[in-house]
């Protein structure tokens, strides 16, 4: 961190669905932040009003900061105590609850960074992955500017088993031009479906084959990120112009017994013909960096990409941390012989799949000057 970003004032900032899992992540890597500081906890009726420490299922291996434990809850409204302070609020709610709330705030003119999916289809929303896309906050003034709004905006962050897929496909796109085809099997963490999550008669001793919902995010959101703004920054191509082609993305996801950690199974195949080596490709891998990095913000990992050379690695239990759990590990690097290369791919979904994404999207737009 560069020592004016160690000197900078704190930004007040706002946690909705606090109580949640991503909300105690959320809170977990906000209560030391060099940028932002938390002002203001937000949740359902049932929980405002009381102590934030009496009211939350703590779930977490770190205590509740004490601070944050006797911090009176909010009901999740722009007008509520102290959410009208903050510089930025974070977004950890349900996808049934958070469309509506979201907006209210944004039409409030607040700055919303959501982990829900309600907007990442949105055609004014970026849906930003910190270590590949940070260059679509570039359509924030269009959206403001269509809506009215001097301040307020909203950015989602993408669905979790898609950010640990897309950094390395975006490495390789890097390196080697466009992608024409991505396979990709996932086996999902219990902890993606929120507390209090699958059932344990459902989960142990066992893997279920479907996630609702959960493939057809992958395979459009692939493109959204992996694609690009047109000149004048109000519409994303989604990889769709003649140059840009979408990237043909078949995914099936599954449920595992595991807490925290989703890992994919890739096959890709490239555009160009003949397709690079493995050499190459592990390269591009070990070498690939992203903005973030560039920017140094806080929660930038030293490492987009950490490259596992045992042939039984990654693994959630002993590679989900690396790096604070900011990074996606990537190991099994070889031939495809349907497509071109396959590899498998770790992500721990709770920090870089969801509360990590949107901190080091909010740093990113405090760098830019998009949140001041």
């Amino acid at each position: 961190m560069s020592s004016a970003q160690s000197h900078r004032n704190q930004i007040k900032v706002g946690i909705l669905g606090a109580t949640g899992t991503v909300g105690q992540r959320f809170i977990q890597l906000l209560s030391t932040h060099p940028y932002f500081v938390i002002h203001a906890l937000g949740a359902s009726s049932r929980s405002a009003g009381q102590r934030y420490g009496k009211v939350t299922k703590w779930k977490l291996n770190t205590p509740i900061p004490q601070e944050i434990g006797n911090m009176v809850v909010q009901e999740c409204k722009p007008d509520a105590q102290g959410f009208k302070d903050c510089g930025v609020v974070f977004s950890g709610l349900d996808a049934d609850v958070a469309g509506e709330i979201e907006e209210a705030f944004r039409s409030a003119n607040l700055i919303i960074f959501s982990n829900s999916k309600n907007y990442r289809r949105d055609p004014l929303c970026p849906l930003i992955v910190p270590l590949v896309n940070p260059s679509h906050l570039s359509i924030i003034p269009h959206q403001k500017k269509t809506l009215g709004l001097e301040k307020g905006y909203i950015v989602t962050n993408a669905n979790c088993s898609t950010t640990g897929l897309v950094v390395p496909l975006a490495a390789l796109e890097k390196a080697f031009g466009p992608l024409e085809t991505v396979m990709v099997t996932t086996l999902q963490a219990i902890s993606g479906a929120g507390y209090p999550g699958v059932s344990a008669l459902d989960i142990l001793d066992n893997v279920v084959p479907h996630i609702g919902g959960e493939e057809e995010k992958i395979e459009w959101e692939t493109n959204k990120i992996l694609g690009g703004l047109n000149s004048s920054n109000t519409e994303f191509d989604l990889h769709s112009t003649e140059s840009t082609k979408a990237i043909n993305v078949s995914a099936t996801t599954t449920r595992v017994p595991v807490i925290d950690g989703h890992t994919g199974v890739v096959s890709v195949k490239f555009r160009q013909s003949p397709p690079p080596s493995m050499e190459e490709i592990d390269k591009a891998f070990r070498e690939f960096r992203c903005e973030a990095q560039e920017l140094n913000v806080p929660s930038a990992p030293p490492q987009a990409i950490v490259v596992h050379d045992a042939p039984d690695r990654p693994q959630p239990r002993l590679d989900k941390d690396i790096h604070n759990g900011a990074c996606v590990s990537v190991g099994r690097v070889r031939p495809c012989p349907v497509l071109d290369v396959k590899f498998v791919c770790l992500i721990d979904n709770v920090r870089l799949g969801a509360a990590t994404s949107s901190i080091m999207n909010a740093e990113i737009a405090v760098e830019k000057g998009l949140i001041v």
